[in-house]
């Protein structure tokens, strides 16, 4: 059986009287590339940031590659990487210095980080932004150089949030290259989405989540079972695949105020 990369047990998170994760039980398995797939809402971004060290949970344990989240903060992060939900860069810096600054905050030497960054700036097609301030990034440059920074240490699993919103065709292509190399190499990667003819083209393994539990976890075969796509397997996983989402609305069209 493949070793876990990520441990998670009976995890919770409440927002006052709302339920964003109901105690969910979870191994990713190392080496795989690995599609967190459910609906808005559903409670992915909450369990990532749980999962990262970013959000403290209520309840449950996370180890990551056997290193306890909470408990031992300072490895788990060596040892990952996070592209979050909303990034925020140092903005006033160049694309340059904000991995400069990265690698030497990580503790790695100046020449290496100087040779990392301009391999990641040249693969992710950044070099000819590279002394351009980060606040005049498209957000496709911005999720590339927020990346390339995640990258920078050489992590073991890499956590991205919706890396590919907000992406355009060929920033998303370049992005795509860096993570099946990545994960090529025996690296763990673990990216949340709502798209699953992306996560279906990507992924070897997927957990379906949906208010906040998991409703499914597997290979991809696995997960689809007897359907032909995995949008099927989602849509009646998470109790979608019966509605008729215009059935009630006889009046719209037609173009006649009525």
């Amino acid at each position: 059986m493949t070793e876990a990369a990520v441990r998670v047990r009976g995890l919770w998170k409440r927002f006052g009287q709302q339920v964003a994760v109901g105690g969910i039980d979870l191994e990713l398995p190392a080496g795989k590339f690995i599609g967190l797939v459910g609906p808005n809402g559903a409670g992915k971004t909450t369990t990532l940031s749980m999962v990262t060290g970013l959000l403290r949970p209520d309840e449950g344990t996370v180890e990551i590659v056997g290193h306890d989240v909470w408990r031992d903060p300072v490895a788990v992060k060596a040892r990952i990487g996070v592209l979050p939900e909303g990034l925020r860069l140092f903005e006033r810096l160049s694309g340059r210095e904000l991995l400069a600054y990265s690698g030497r905050l990580r503790g790695l030497p100046g020449a290496e980080v100087d040779k990392r960054a301009t391999q990641l700036l040249d693969v992710l097609d950044l070099a000819g932004a590279q002394h351009k301030l980060v606040v005049d990034y498209s957000t496709g440059m911005r999720k590339k150089i927020g990346l390339a920074a995640a990258l920078l240490h050489n992590p073991e699993v890499l956590f991205l949030d919706e890396p590919f919103e907000g992406v355009d065709p060929v920033s998303a292509q370049s992005i795509r290259g860096v993570l099946e190399r990545y994960t090529a190499s025996g690296a763990t990667v673990v990216f949340s989405s709502h798209v699953m003819e992306l996560v279906e083209s990507l992924c070897d393994w997927v957990a379906v989540l949906a208010a906040g539990r998991i409703r499914a976890t597997g290979t991809l075969a696995e997960v689809r079972g007897a359907h032909p796509t995995l949008q099927g397997a989602f849509l009646e996983l998470v109790g979608a695949s019966g509605r008729d989402a215009g059935s009630d609305l006889d009046w719209l069209g037609g173009g006649a105020a009525r």
